[in-house]
């Protein structure tokens, strides 16, 4: 009987793994698995009934991408960005963005030190690991923009010394939906740098009864951290190797290419958004320990990657058709790929 065989790389079909190094691959993953649950049963101690929403936001933080949170104030949003550091290990710091917020108050800034004769660097908000942006949209275009370009560079720049954010940086913004007066609306091109927008929604009645309660009240404090900063880094570098097949590929650029191409839509998805879209698999990969990103990877995904990326016309309004409609369409018109067992 042959042994058993994983293929690295479809590209060099000729390269295999041994019987026993698969088991030892199974194995590894099977053991993050078990800490993917294990935060999110952490996490479920402080935040009530979000499950789904916390396995989108750990997946993304695999990913490496940022989330733009889109719901009215007091769902739980500043609990979530609390409890997500605290049990991965990392820093977080806090910015309520106002009319007056400077981009020094991101960046950092220098100050003069009378006794040394020196300029000294203030760190800002964004020296940490995961920064919660707080109603984004309620600040200028110039301070959103210099939040954006931290986002996207990895670094600050403060009297042309450019200084790294720590890893993993992940920001966490908030907006919303329905306050308008003295809002500054994200351009297109600057809400496509977040790798996923999500909603919390209201609690059920059941929910709503334990949160009266005051149930988890004090479980905050309580939590413990089930990564470090180097376990999460690691697995990161993991995510990024998932196995993505060539028929995925192919679904996924069928998938932008018609959202570019329906009548509904008047700016479709960008290469940029794919790439978003192929990260979101891979995490959700990872997340269910498996080494190759299926299919289902793609569809449970493709809602919170491309909704925020696709801006519908006035066809769409005049027939009563949302986002999530014109996407949900798009996916029943586009077959699904097959993935053999070679193929994984």
């Amino acid at each position: 009987m042959t042994a058993p065989f994983f293929m690295i790389n479809k590209k060099l079909p000729d390269v295999y793994i041994s019987a026993h190094n698969f088991k030892v691959k199974v194995k590894i993953m099977k053991v993050n698995n078990i800490k993917m649950r294990e935060i999110i049963d952490e996490m479920k101690k402080a935040v009530v009934g979000k499950d789904e929403v916390l396995e989108k936001i750990l997946m993304a933080v695999l990913a490496g991408g940022h989330i733009l949170i889109d719901d009215i104030p007091g769902v739980g949003k500043t609990t979530i960005s609390r409890t997500l550091a605290k049990v991965l290990g990392l820093s977080q710091k806090r910015i309520q963005f106002t009319p007056d917020i400077l981009p020094s108050d991101i960046t950092g800034f220098s100050m003069y030190d009378k006794k040394t004769g020196e300029f000294h660097y203030m760190p800002g908000a964004a020296m940490t690991n995961i920064l919660l942006a707080d109603e984004i949209n309620r600040t200028s275009p110039r301070t959103q923009s210099a939040l954006l370009e931290v986002m996207e560079e990895g670094t600050v720049t403060v009297d042309s010394v450019t200084r790294r954010v720590p890893e993993p940086f992940i920001t966490i913004a908030t907006q919303n939906p329905l306050g308008f007066a003295g809002t500054q609306e994200l351009p297109e091109s600057q809400i496509d740098r977040f790798l996923i927008k999500l909603t919390l929604g209201y609690p059920s009645i059941s929910e709503e009864i334990e949160i009266l309660k005051g149930t988890y009240n004090d479980t905050e404090e309580q939590l413990k951290g089930i990564l470090t900063v180097r376990e999460l880094l690691e697995l990161q570098q993991e995510t990024k190797k998932i196995h993505v097949d060539d028929s995925i590929y192919e679904y996924i650029a069928k998938l932008a290419k018609a959202t570019r191409e329906s009548k509904y839509i008047s700016l479709g998805v960008s290469p940029r958004g794919s790439i978003a879209l192929i990260n979101m698999a891979k995490a959700r990969a990872m997340f269910f320990a498996r080494s190759y990103v299926q299919p289902g990877d793609v569809l449970s995904s493709i809602q919170s990657v491309f909704s925020h990326r696709l801006l519908i016309n006035g066809k769409a309004g005049l027939e009563h058709l949302s986002t999530e409609i014109i996407l949900n369409k798009i996916v029943q018109a586009i077959p699904l790929p097959q993935i053999t067992e070679q193929d994984k």
